[in-house]
């Protein structure tokens, strides 16, 4: 008998101008949090419009999303 592995749903989508394919489920939070960083740290915008940080756990990414994330960095 044959046996199957069954693969998470992917999720592709645009971050930062380079195409991602990644686990699906996911939320803007998830993504930050796969990508190491802070949430208290980043600015996202999703689609041309701004996330607001309160809604970070709540907004679920879908396929064809276009995300830019800026990190900032304390210095002086």
């Amino acid at each position: 008998m044959l046996q199957t592995e069954v693969m998470p749903p992917s999720l592709v989508l645009t971050l930062n101008g380079e195409s991602r394919s990644l686990d699906a489920p996911l939320t803007v939070a998830g993504l930050i949090g796969r990508l190491g960083l802070d949430t208290r740290k980043v600015a996202v915008e999703r689609n041309e419009a701004i996330v607001p940080r309160s809604a970070y756990h709540e907004t679920w990414l879908e396929p064809g999303d276009a995300l830019e994330i800026v990190h900032f960095i304390g210095g002086g």
